[in-house]
């Protein structure tokens, strides 16, 4: 692999102070970088013989005192199995206050409140609904793609969140004119830290403030009228007593949704886009893909997903003085987990830069690792990956990305803001 050229601040002589300080890796420039900066950054943190302490930069929130950046597949799946001794509150957030009420879902607490949701959740988002969730995502597949055809080469960021937006507002009974809503409001939420989108970080807050509020009192209207009408939908489901007699509060439905809404329509859409980037960048890989797609399609996507990692990174905080892999942690140090560097672990994975569709074994962690928060969307979302996949290639075999994509300025997102196709 060829190394990018490293930054001034990097190149600095070591006995400089400034030359060991860490980049900091909540500015969403950072991810920005060339991959193969990015690269040699976690590289040279993977090399280490424990986890780098990156020292504060901001003074309220998780980050007024520092935390350490995880690295290594080993250290994150060791502390993603371990709830008991990393607390996963707040594992999203590096928010203002006044954004708390609407992300205090189940990815941001603990058992027993976690266990709990997460119980009611499954029983409409479960494994058992696959078949349901694969026969939908084919036909949303196909009406996407036909239109795709219809417009013509362009623009590829709608289609590829017209899929997840479509399979979700169908299981939860949005209707079609609503999906507009959504789009935009994800957009605001997820592109709220990317300075063209939001010059000004006073209305960047409170664009997002009020993006969440939108989906808020949407889903408050959605839970109304299903109570009073209840029909065969996901939504009815969760607002419903179940059978031993637990039911979500109003709050919960709405950190639920909000969490279904941006983390299983952005990182699918992203996943989607990316999944068009490497194939591109990789022609020998879609020519083995297009020579038996049946045959190759899962671990495709199994690639495309390592490669590029939707979700940059996860907190946890250490609820007590503990010992992981060798290094002392004490009660209140908070820690994050560096998917992206992970998924390319040389220790893990061979040849870790090479994309390879035949990969196998492929242990990504880009829906975390094994342990009570593992994705508990991740069948729906490789359904959907490879339902589009599938269309897309059957109908447009040559379809590619045309000029350069547009990467979304974000440290917790592996975004596109802009990408066109040709066919």
């Amino acid at each position: 692999m060829n190394r990018g050229v490293v930054s001034p601040t990097e190149a600095t002589p070591a006995s400089s102070a400034k030359a060991t300080r860490p980049p900091d890796f909540m500015d969403p420039s950072f991810w920005l970088r060339p991959r193969d900066e990015r690269a040699e950054v976690f590289e040279k943190l993977r090399a280490l013989p424990g986890p780098e302490f990156v020292p504060p930069r901001l003074p309220w929130g998780p980050l007024a005192s520092g935390y350490y950046a995880l690295s290594k597949h080993a250290d994150i799946c060791e502390v993603s199995r371990r709830p008991q001794d990393f607390s996963s509150e707040g594992a999203t957030a590096i928010l203002p206050p006044e954004m708390d009420e609407f992300y205090g879902s189940m990815i941001n607490m603990d058992n027993p409140e976690h266990s709990r949701l997460r119980r009611i959740v499954a029983r409409s988002f479960g494994r058992g609904m696959a078949p349901k969730f694969d026969a939908m995502s084919r036909r949303v597949a196909r009406r996407i793609v036909d239109e795709l055809i219809e417009r013509g080469p362009g623009d590829f960021i709608r289609p590829a969140a017209e899929m997840p937006i479509a399979v979700l507002s169908t299981m939860m009974g949005i209707p079609g004119e609503d999906y507009e809503f959504l789009f935009e409001r994800t957009n605001t939420i997820m592109g709220g830290a990317d300075p063209e989108l939001a010059a000004d970080p006073e209305k960047m807050a409170a664009a997002v403030l009020g993006a969440l509020r939108d989906l808020g009192d949407y889903i408050g209207r959605l839970r109304e009228d299903r109570l009073a009408r209840p029909g065969p939908d996901v939504i009815t489901k969760l607002v419903q007593v179940q059978e031993d007699g637990e039911q979500l509060t109003n709050q919960e439905l709405v950190s639920f949704f909000i969490l279904l809404i941006n983390a299983g329509m952005e990182t699918t859409r992203n996943v989607i886009a990316q999944a068009l980037v490497l194939l591109t960048e990789h022609p020998d890989q879609r020519q083995l893909l297009l020579s038996d797609f049946e045959l190759h399609a899962k671990g495709a996507v199994e690639e495309i997903l390592r490669v590029g990692t939707p979700i940059n990174w996860m907190r946890r905080t250490a609820t007590g003085d503990c010992e992981m892999n060798g290094h002392r942690f004490r009660k209140g140090d908070e820690i994050f987990l560096f998917y992206w560097s992970a998924n390319h672990d040389e220790k893990v994975f061979e040849d870790a830069y090479r994309f390879d569709i035949t990969r196998d074994p492929n242990p990504h962690l880009s829906f975390g690792a094994v342990g009570p928060h593992f994705c508990l969307g991740a069948h729906l979302a490789r359904i959907e990956i490879i339902a589009m996949l599938r269309e897309l290639l059957a109908s447009l075999p040559d379809i590619r990305v045309e000029g350069e994509p547009v990467r979304l300025a974000s440290s917790f997102i592996e975004g596109f803001k802009e990408l066109s196709c040709t066919f």
